[in-house]
């Protein structure tokens, strides 16, 4: 299979778990591209670390390697999807890296392709049909579906568009058929935080680089809780090492709202009413806090935790959520390390595929290849 805008590898390592091989990743940031090298054992060559576009221009030079792909997956970034949007996706220079993987497809051609991406594509799934059918032509078919990740297990509510096409004549409908039927209850919060060791807060405020354990460690030993959440990420490795536990500094205002907030409060709340900063606009920062709720499936994960955790408070300790943490209600197995900068770890996790949810979609296909 081929990753394009591979990111940390979400979306590949669910994939990966369903039984595909990556084979050539695509990823515009190194220090992104650096984490799915440290999880993964593939050559340099099977890389290429830039823009798309530059890729596509120079895809001749990767004609063997791309040769026979089975599986093209991929999440292009689109700011321009929105029924106001009265002009063609194609047309708004917002959707470029959209057109370059329709590009890139045309040229690779895969046996199947999924695209992943924000839920409102759907308001333009006839217009998104058509763009496919003009650039790889009647030979592929197409189906589309929004997927929660909470339908899967994973301990998070979030929502992605999925689209699945493929020129072996199978009716892509059947293949959302076979996702659907992997379907189960979720995890709640309590399942993924359950056993971590207990974080405070960074004494000192800029200390990059300086650790301790009672504010965290990027690597400690550790032995885990052998929990039903556990084996659904681990499966039945043995892990011993605890990677990217750490916390971040909070000044001492934000700590006492952490320790206050009662789980599933947000910044409107009564007991913060004196401390709460944003009270003239509280309309606009209602969920400038927020304490998550043990007892149910997390807000979702996003990249904006690398400014910071206010909006996903730990249930029962006076912190953000950890990297660490937001890993594992992502359903990255606890060996996947994620490398670079402490802050970069949140935008890394943040922007990935739940990996659970990719597995799912990966399972539906290989059905088909099997």
């Amino acid at each position: 299979m081929v990753d394009l805008f591979a990111g940390c590898g979400g979306l590949s390592l669910g994939l990966e778990q369903a039984g595909f091989t990556p084979w050539f990743v695509n990823e515009i940031v190194e220090q992104f591209a650096n984490t799915y090298k440290t999880n993964h054992d593939l050559s340099d060559e099977h890389y290429f670390i830039g823009n798309i576009v530059t890729l596509n221009e120079n895809i001749d030079e990767y004609k063997e390697i791309l040769s026979d792909i089975t599986l093209v997956c991929g999440g292009p970034p689109c700011q321009g999807f929105s029924m106001a949007n009265r002009q063609r996706i194609l047309d708004d220079p917002r959707n470029s890296l959209y057109k370059q993987y329709l590009i890139f497809l045309s040229h690779v051609r895969p046996q199947f392709f999924i695209m992943e991406n924000v839920k409102g594509m759907m308001n333009k799934k006839d217009e998104i049909i058509q763009n496919f059918t003009e650039y790889l032509g009647i030979e592929y078919t197409y189906d589309y579906a929004v997927l929660k990740a909470q339908d899967f297990g994973v301990p998070q509510n979030r929502e992605r568009f999925i689209m699945i096409g493929n020129r072996m004549g199978i009716p892509t409908r059947e293949i959302f058929e076979e996702i659907n039927k992997l379907k189960r209850e979720p995890f709640v919060l309590r399942d993924a935080l359950y056993g971590l060791p207990h974080l405070e807060a960074k004494k000192g405020k800029g200390q990059i680089g300086v650790e301790d354990i009672n504010s965290g460690l990027t690597e400690r030993d550790f032995e885990y809780p052998q929990t039903d959440f556990y084996h659904f990420i681990n499966g039945d490795k043995v892990i011993t090492k605890l990677y990217n536990h750490k916390n971040r500094y909070n000044n001492e205002r934000d700590l006492e709202i952490f320790r206050r907030l009662p789980q599933g409060a947000n910044s409107l709340h009564e007991s913060i009413a004196d401390i709460m900063p944003y009270k003239r606009r509280n309309d606009i920062f209602k969920d400038k806090y927020f304490k998550l709720d043990e007892n149910q499936i997390c807000k979702t994960i996003t990249s904006h935790m690398k400014f910071d955790c206010n909006m996903y408070i730990h249930p029962w300790e006076a912190r953000g959520l950890s990297p660490r943490e937001a890993a594992r209600i992502q359903t990255f197995p606890d060996d996947y390390v994620i490398t670079g900068a402490q802050n970069m770890w949140y935008a890394q996790v943040g922007n990935a595929v739940p990996v659970k949810l990719a597995k799912a979609i990966g399972d539906g296909i290989m059905k088909f290849l099997q």
